[in-house]
C-alpha cells in the first residue's frame, strides 16, 4: 500500500514538473514582427520567411518571427518608426531610409559606381559593409544581411536609345532623389518626379518618354507594354538592409545573437540568389512580349558626364571617406 502511494505521489511530481516546465517554456516563447514592402512570392519575402525558419529552429522555438509583407503594417517611412518604437522588430529596407540615419550611404546609390551586384557585394560584405553597419546600429538598425537592390536601366516609348546622345532631350521619369535628378539632367534629359504607381499613365498620356528601372519592376508592373526599348546601362546597382531593432538586439543573449546573425547572412545569400533568377525570369519574359534590349558597350562617356556628381559627393565629408575607399579599389 505505502509503495502504491509512493508511486502515486512520485507521478503526480513528475506530472506537476513537466507542467512547470511546459509553462516555463511557453512563457519563454517570444513572437516578433518582421516587415517588408514586397508581395508573397518577391525574393525578398521568400528570404525573410527562410530567416524566419532559421531564427526559429536556431533558437529551438523561443523566437518565431511572423512576415508582414505587401506593406500591411504601414508604408516604408512608417515602419521606420515603428522599428525604432518597437512596434515591429524586423524589417527590410531600401538604401533611402538607411541613408537618412547613416548620410555616408548615399555614395551606395550614385550612378555608374558599380558594374554590377557581385562588384557591389564585394565592398558591402568586407570592411565597407562593416563600417556602414556599426554606423547603422548607432541609428538604431541592426543590420544581419545585405539584400540585392537591383540594377537599373532606362526603358523607352517612342524612341530607342543606343547611346548616351539618344537620351538627350527625353522626359524620364525619376524618383524623387536628388541625386537621380541630377543624373538625368546632366544626361542633357529632363527628369520627371513621378510616384511609381503614376508611371504607367505618364507612358500612357505621353507625359514621359522613358523610365528606369530595375527588370523585375519592369515586368511585373506591365511597363513592357508601352515602353519597349529597354536601354541596359545598370547606371545604379544598389543595395537593401534585412535589420534588427536595436531593442530587440539589446535583449538578446549572445548566443541568440549569433543566431540571428547566421540567418541574417544566410538569408541575404538566398535572396541574391532567388533575385538573379527574377532577373533573368522577367527578360525573358519580356523580350518574349516584344521588348528589345539595347546593352551599354561603353559606360565612359556616362561616366564623364557624372564628373560634377562625383565632385559634389567628394567635397561632402559624410560621404568623401566611404567614396575614395570604393573608388581606390575598382
Amino acid at each position: 500500500m505505502r509503495k502504491t502511494v509512493k508511486r502515486g505521489l512520485c507521478a503526480m511530481a513528475l506530472v506537476g514538473m513537466g507542467w512547470g516546465l511546459g509553462a516555463t517554456q511557453a512563457l519563454a516563447q517570444t513572437k516578433l514582427r518582421a516587415w517588408n514592402i514586397h508581395p508573397d512570392g518577391y525574393p525578398v519575402t521568400e528570404a525573410m520567411k527562410s530567416f524566419a525558419d532559421q531564427v526559429n529552429k536556431g533558437t529551438q522555438g523561443r523566437y518565431q518571427i511572423e512576415v508582414f509583407s505587401n506593406a500591411t503594417l504601414g508604408d516604408q517611412p512608417k515602419a521606420v518608426q515603428m522599428l525604432k518604437s518597437g512596434e515591429i522588430d524586423v524589417a527590410e529596407f531600401s538604401s533611402g531610409p538607411l541613408s537618412d540615419a547613416v548620410p555616408g550611404i548615399k555614395v551606395l546609390n550614385l550612378p555608374f559606381l558599380f558594374t554590377d551586384s557581385a562588384h557591389m557585394f564585394r565592398y558591402l560584405d568586407g570592411k565597407l559593409g562593416e563600417r556602414f553597419a556599426a554606423n547603422l546600429k548607432t541609428a538604431g538598425f541592426v543590420v544581419v544581411g545585405w539584400y540585392d537592390g537591383g540594377a537599373r536601366s532606362f526603358y523607352c516609348a517612342g524612341r530607342s536609345p543606343s547611346n548616351v546622345r539618344d537620351l538627350a532631350g527625353a522626359s524620364i521619369r525619376v524618383q524623387q532623389s536628388e541625386i537621380y535628378v541630377e543624373m538625368v539632367k546632366l544626361l542633357d534629359a529632363k527628369p520627371v518626379p513621378l510616384p511609381f504607381k503614376e508611371v504607367m499613365a505618364g507612358f500612357e498620356k505621353g507625359t514621359i518618354d522613358c523610365a528606369e528601372n530595375n527588370m523585375p519592376s519592369y515586368e511585373a508592373t506591365g511597363h513592357y507594354k508601352l515602353a519597349k526599348s529597354v536601354y541596359v546601362t545598370n547606371h545604379v546597382v544598389s543595395p537593401e538592409a534585412l535589420v534588427v531593432s536595436a531593442a530587440l538586439w539589446g535583449k538578446l543573449s549572445e548566443a541568440d545573437r549569433a543566431v540571428f546573425q547566421e540567418a541574417g547572412s544566410r538569408s541575404a545569400l538566398l535572396m541574391r540568389e532567388l533575385w538573379n533568377k527574377r532577373v533573368a525570369q522577367a527578360q525573358e519574359t519580356t523580350a518574349k512580349q516584344g521588348a528589345q534590349f539595347v546593352r551599354v558597350k561603353d559606360v565612359s562617356p556616362f561616366v564623364r558626364r557624372m564628373s560634377p556628381l562625383y565632385a559634389k559627393y567628394m567635397n561632402d565629408p559624410t560621404t568623401r571617406e566611404e567614396l575614395l575607399s570604393i573608388i581606390a579599389n575598382k
